[in-house]
């Protein structure tokens, strides 16, 4: 045999090899821990809603599944170390609207593209708000509030976790929607911007569905509207904001699922989808993030895909019309 023709015979023998143990370890999908990487702290919605979930979904994959907090940059540090990370579906990001959102804000700064470098695999749960005002806020409907902001610019502020996150970009949506000029006052997070709003020294703000209730038990708030399509089962006297006048807020939610490397093959895309979309089915894990204030979504990868690409779109437009930048 001539030296090319046995050069040829070897490289495509060991490409079959590749392919044929390729095979079989995908066919074999998952032998060894699964990591789920979540970019902010232990305790925290998102952190707490992966750990309900990878419970389950370790018992049926035979695999025990490891949550990492790798916190920093707003879930950047996360985010980039998924993309690249293995395509093996070994390393997966329990994403949130973060990985949107940062694309558009810190363009160019990122060390990644939310559609290339990402194999979408379910949006599990969406985190629909509340919008809130302190007890004895002079604001009794939603109504109020707006006619205050159009007759006076910046006389109605606003409280938020931090400039970019969910509550903020909520607030500057009614904004454009009213086009009106309102105020906006960032927090180290959800829990002191709600203490202001109690306090009245904050006018408004846009707060994650989970603890809500119990504030307005206490006359510490009430609640004006909703963000979720229909009344919410837990406060079925708030009106949604499509009832209040403002549709489409319910397009604009916080997302928690789960994308793997760009390159996974499909099949370890589908196995891990099922598994994750099984678990958040069953009534006793429902029940527990319903708690947290979440609603169960539970797509396939090619609905989430869609998703992402539509959610992007929005959440573009939206920081371009209210003109809002990378620090507050």
């Amino acid at each position: 045999m001539r030296t090319s023709q046995l050069i040829k015979s070897t490289v495509l023998l060991g490409c079959l090899l590749i392919g044929a143990l390729s095979a079989q370890a995908q066919s074999d999908f998952p032998n060894k821990p699964i990591k789920w990487v979540v970019g902010y702290s232990t305790g925290g919605p998102t952190d707490v809603i992966a750990r309900i979930v990878s419970q389950d979904v370790s018992t049926s994959l035979g695999q025990a599944i490891v949550i990492e907090n790798r916190l920093g940059a707003n879930g950047n540090i996360a985010t980039e170390s998924v993309a690249q990370a293995p395509a093996d579906g070994y390393t997966l990001l329990v994403n949130t609207l973060a990985l949107n959102v940062n694309a558009i804000l810190a363009q160019g700064r990122v060390k990644y593209d939310p559609v290339k470098d990402f194999s979408p695999i379910t949006l599990a749960v969406a985190l629909p708000q509340y919008l809130i005002v302190g007890y004895n806020s002079r604001f009794k409907t939603l109504a109020d509030l707006v006619q205050k902001a159009k007759s006076q610019p910046e006389a109605i502020s606003y409280g938020s976790s931090g400039n970019g996150g969910s509550a903020h970009l909520a607030a500057a949506l009614l904004e454009s929607r009213t086009q009106s000029k309102m105020l906006h006052v960032p927090f180290k997070g959800n829990a002191p911007a709600m203490t202001e709003v109690m306090a009245g020294r904050v006018d408004f703000m846009f707060y994650p569905m989970i603890g809500v209730v119990e504030h307005e038990v206490q006359k510490q708030i009430r609640i004006l509207a909703v963000t979720t399509p229909k009344r919410y089962v837990d406060t079925p006297h708030v009106p949604t904001m499509a009832e209040s006048g403002f549709p489409g807020f319910e397009e604009y939610v916080g997302p928690v699922g789960f994308v793997a490397p760009a390159g996974t093959p499909q099949v370890i895309l589908d196995k891990l989808s099922s598994a994750i979309r099984a678990s958040l089915t069953k009534p006793s894990i429902e029940q527990k993030l319903r708690q947290l204030g979440s609603v169960v979504v539970a797509s396939t990868p090619s609905e989430y895909k869609q998703w992402l690409k539509d959610d992007y779109a929005r959440w573009n437009q939206l920081i371009k019309t209210a003109d809002i930048k990378d620090q507050p």
